[in-house]
């Protein structure tokens, strides 16, 4: 896959991204620089610190140092129109960040129903709080999404896709329609990354990712990031700031590491999820396989007109199980963690239930067997999949005993 920002493909740029010889000196990493006072040689050049903003400007610690800005600057060439990307201290502070930085008291914000729960409770908490109303809106509804704006409708929230019902929408035309209205659109793109979804030449004008999952890879950090065009660009830095958002250069370093790494282990997980997938379709415990780089599954066609990678997480429903059977499959699996996030090198399962968390789209749809509703969240590591199919195998069986 070739990276137009850079004219060259993503593995090279994931290699040499960030790494400016004024960071590096003479080793392949950028240091590790853990600094909270920035000095001066004299009075008149502290004076010229406070005037610069920007990257590679020493000020003070909260403004970053070469560790934090060879990452901030590898993440803006990944993302094809990104004029900066903004560090967090996590995912959901990236999602809080952005929001914040294009929303003011009386403003609407549209949020897909199938955005990741934090950002639902965000949105009806301390966006609400701060005089912002929140509209959900089905997520697949392109025809009637254009109806949903008002003229105080400032910003939109997408996540394609949905990171628990795996929905793919069609972002372009979405984006292109809060565009003409004139309202923001920002976009989880933590699934996908860059690499799959270059969601800034998809139309979005914010992409937001939890760098906890694919650019860490290891499940040792927790980090979000937003990469921006021009002046939203300079709105998220200037909200970060204003907010103290920083990260810790430590963090800042292990992201760098993994991020090196990060199209091989997207290639990887998601070539082991499809064999998984094509194999819990086949299954008769299993009603429905939620997972959009599957050959006839639901939003496929869209996935392959617009993406052109993914990775190991999606999800399946079980066919007239109940909970109780839920929770004995997951329980006797021995290579799935059970557990939040994912991303990893490590697979993990856990159960999920959408319904609880929607209010303006039906789940499960309606075309379903009314038992068909308990949902079961994979994310696939890097064992083999041969080990994870047989690791699943034994877990269907002992669902079946009581």
């Amino acid at each position: 896959m070739s990276n137009s920002k850079q004219g060259k493909g993503s593995g090279t740029t994931l290699v040499n991204a960030g790494r400016k010889p004024e960071w590096t000196g003479a080793v392949v990493n950028p240091p590790v620089w853990r600094a909270s006072t920035h000095l001066y040689p004299t009075v008149a050049a502290l004076k010229d610190g406070v005037k610069g903003n920007s990257d590679g400007e020493f000020f003070y610690g909260r403004r970053g140092s070469p560790t934090q800005w060879a990452l901030s600057d590898a993440l803006t060439q990944l993302e094809p129109g990104a004029e900066g990307t903004v560090l967090y201290p996590s995912g959901v502070a990236a999602i809080a960040g952005a929001l914040m930085a294009v929303l003011s008291p009386g403003d609407v914000l549209l949020v897909t129903d199938n955005v990741y729960e934090p950002s639902r409770s965000m949105a009806t908490g301390l966006l609400k709080r701060f005089g912002v109303e929140t509209r959900f809106v089905d997520p697949l509804d392109l025809a009637g999404f254009a109806d949903k704006f008002c003229e105080q409708t400032k910003a939109v929230l997408l996540e394609s896709p949905g990171s628990l019902t795996m929905e793919i929408q069609d972002i372009p035309a979405l984006a292109a329609i809060a565009r003409e209205k004139g309202a923001v659109s920002l976009i989880d793109n933590t699934w996908a990354t860059p690499l799959g979804f270059p969601a800034l030449e998809h139309g979005c004008d914010i992409a937001i990712m939890a760098l906890t999952k694919h650019v860490g890879g290891h499940s040792d950090l927790m980090m979000g990031s937003a990469s921006a065009r021009g002046p939203l660009y300079r709105k998220l830095r200037q909200t970060a700031q204003a907010l103290g958002h920083v990260v810790s250069p430590d963090d800042a370093a292990l992201a760098l590491r993994g991020l090196r790494t990060m199209g091989l282990r997207l290639e990887r997980t998601m070539q082991t999820a499809l064999q998984v997938a094509q194999w819990l379709s086949a299954r008769p415990e299993v009603a429905h396989v939620l997972c959009p780089f599957l050959p006839g599954s639901t939003g496929h066609d869209l996935w392959s007109r617009d993406f052109t990678g993914g990775c190991g997480l999606f999800s399946f429903i079980l066919k007239g199980r109940d909970e109780a059977a839920r929770a004995r499959l997951i329980d006797a699996l021995e290579l799935f963690g059970i557990g939040y996030s994912w991303g990893g090198f490590e697979s993990l399962a856990i159960p999920v239930d959408p319904a609880s968390i929607r209010t303006s789209s039906t789940w499960p749809p309606a075309s379903w067997d009314a038992g068909d509703r308990h949902a079961i969240r994979l994310s696939i590591g890097l064992e083999d999949a041969a080990d994870l199919i047989a690791d699943l195998e034994q877990g269907f069986a002992t669902m079946e005993t009581i």
